[in-house]
């Protein structure tokens, strides 16, 4: 049985290293640096996953997940946006243009492959 994708997008190395690296034994892992390449990656990859930080350059993770939301090849796709405290205003808008939940930094391991599973199992 093949792998689950999922496409970890954020702007700093250090977290997509941090979760490749929680999340690299079960699950095929692809990343992007911001939120124009990982709307450019989901329509092109097409994961069963997308987790994915909200401040970054060039496009937002909110605008990144809004036009993931329009676009037919990730419209349903699972999307976990990635936030710290400080953001909190910030999640609501996220509830708004569609993701399906979303974890804080720093990212707990735990909450972190509970949350994934999750949605890639279906049981959301």
């Amino acid at each position: 049985m093949s792998k689950k994708t999922i496409l970890l997008v954020d702007d700093s190395e250090t977290i997509l290293l941090f979760e490749k690296l929680m999340l690299q034994n079960e699950y095929q892992i692809i990343t992007a640096k911001n939120g124009r390449i990982g709307l450019e990656t989901a329509i092109k990859e097409n994961p069963d996953l997308i987790v994915m930080d909200i401040m970054m350059p060039e496009m937002n993770g909110i605008e990144s997940l809004q036009a993931m939301r329009e676009a037919p090849e990730t419209q349903k796709t699972p999307i976990i946006m990635a936030t710290t405290k400080s953001e909190q205003a910030r999640v609501e808008s996220c509830y708004k243009y569609g993701c399906n939940d979303y974890i804080t930094k720093p990212i707990d391991k735990m909450e972190l492959l509970t949350k994934v599973q999750k949605y890639i199992n279906g049981t959301a």
